[in-house]
């Protein structure tokens, strides 16, 4: 059966460039927002060199909502969703097979679950369906994290098609380009991202290829790589100290001499920056500000447009006056867990898959992600009026999900104006 689809128009702006491209994706009919969709291409036909980062006021009366500039989908993802039903789409008598979660979101995964794709291993490499199971005639979905140039080499190997429904983000590609440089530049790459997470795990694999490589996830990993790079702890240390997270063969007292930083796209951008700026610093106390470019490569140009385009709207989302936040997103997304951490600085923040967490007025089912562990909390919603709240979501989050987390709370708001009558002013 044909999944029904819409075009979709989403703008890209390039890094520090000035021109925009409209790019269409055709996606399934029930992922298009009649709510937040409709205010998005409101602000964007304003704003079409996004340069206004503020959020959008919608006010209901007893109920103010301010919503972030930019959330949801990004490119990656709308293209990631596209080629997977087209797969569907384009071979109803073959196995299809994804190599993990396509992107991480509960809903989308479901959908093409239920459509008849099958999930090869987990987010954490679990293996689900045996690789001697998977043969030439089956379709393989790379997702849109990417995947490792083994995983890559073993399905060539067994005369799998890999390139035809391969969903892996260009910005994705982006880093893996400019990691290879790096490495035929005889600089060592250190990735600032999770050791776990698929696109950390892909990355890894292709700077590998080109160079040594080793994983900080943090300022504190940055600090205690920072100790190797300045010979104040020994060998066998590193070893211990960055288990699994360097290349086969890395030696530091001599693969720490040039360094470049490139990151998982999902990472707190400013974070990256930081941790580039501190390596920066280091290199530049150790062999000289006249040395500099022979010891550290400016690697900026690898953050993610999407990424940086939602942190700074949440940035903008901490100069409100908000009684709480509300961040709509799978739970083992990165993306959204940077956005959380990023509201939890100014105000109290529950972190919801959905519409469905949200148990009535007085209770609400949210998840902390520092612990791992869905926590209970009553009372969420004050008696002040209004209430004013704070709404947005991770980048593989369905704009229809954050319309049924408004509307669902708009239910405890007696007296409200209709979202009819609020989207007048768009």
């Amino acid at each position: 059966m044909k999944v029904g689809v819409f075009c979709l128009h989403i703008e890209l702006t390039f890094d520090n460039s000035k021109k925009t491209a409209i790019k269409k994706f055709e996606i399934p009919v029930y992922y298009r927002s009649s709510i937040t969709g409709r205010i998005k291409e409101a602000r964007r036909v304003k704003d079409l060199r996004k340069q206004d980062f503020s959020p959008t006021l919608l006010d209901f009366g007893p109920v103010q909502f301010y919503l972030a500039r930019h959330f949801g989908f990004c490119y990656g993802v709308e293209n990631a969703i596209e080629i997977s039903y087209r797969a569907l789409n384009e071979n109803p008598d073959k196995d299809v097979y994804l190599l993990s979660q396509m992107i991480h979101n509960q809903e989308v995964n479901a959908d093409l679950q239920s459509r008849g794709i099958k999930f090869i291993t987990d987010t954490d490499g679990t293996q689900f369906i045996p690789w001697e199971k998977i043969g030439k005639e089956d379709v393989v979905i790379i997702p849109a994290f990417g995947t490792t140039l083994e995983i890559e080499n073993f399905l060539l190997d067994k005369e799998v098609e890999v390139q035809k429904y391969n969903t892996t983000c260009p910005f994705v590609e982006k880093v893996w380009n400019r990691a290879e440089k790096l490495g035929k530049e005889n600089y060592t790459i250190i990735i600032h991202g999770k050791a776990r997470h698929e696109e950390t795990r892909a990355t890894f694999s292709h700077s590998a290829h080109s160079g040594s490589s080793v994983i900080v996830q943090d300022m504190n990993d940055s600090e205690k790589l920072a100790q190797y790079v300045n010979g104040e702890r020994s060998t066998e240390d590193f070893f211990r100290d960055f288990e699994n997270k360097f290349s086969r063969g890395f030696n530091p007292e001599k693969d720490l001499q040039r360094v470049g930083v490139v990151n998982q796209t999902t990472m707190l951008a400013a974070e990256t920056q930081a941790i580039a700026d501190f390596f920066k610093d280091v290199m530049a106390k150790k062999y000289g500000l006249e040395n500099l470019k022979d010891h550290f490569a400016d690697t900026r140009d690898t953050l993610c447009y999407a990424t940086n385009d939602n942190q700074d709207s949440t940035y903008q989302l901490l100069g409100v006056g908000a009684d709480l936040a509300v961040v709509v997103g799978g739970y083992n997304s990165s993306n959204t867990s940077h956005i959380v951490e990023l509201c939890e600085r100014k105000f109290p923040t529950y972190f919801i898959n959905s519409e469905k967490e949200i148990k009535s007025e007085m209770e609400i089912h949210h998840f902390d992600f520092h612990h791992k562990e869905i926590q209970v909390t009553q009372n969420f919603l004050l008696d002040k009026r209004p209430s004013k709240i704070v709404l947005t979501s991770g980048a593989s989050c369905p704009d229809t999900l954050v319309d049924r987390v408004m509307l669902k709370l708009l239910e405890y708001f007696p007296g409200s104006k209709t979202v009819d009558e609020v989207l007048k002013a768009f």
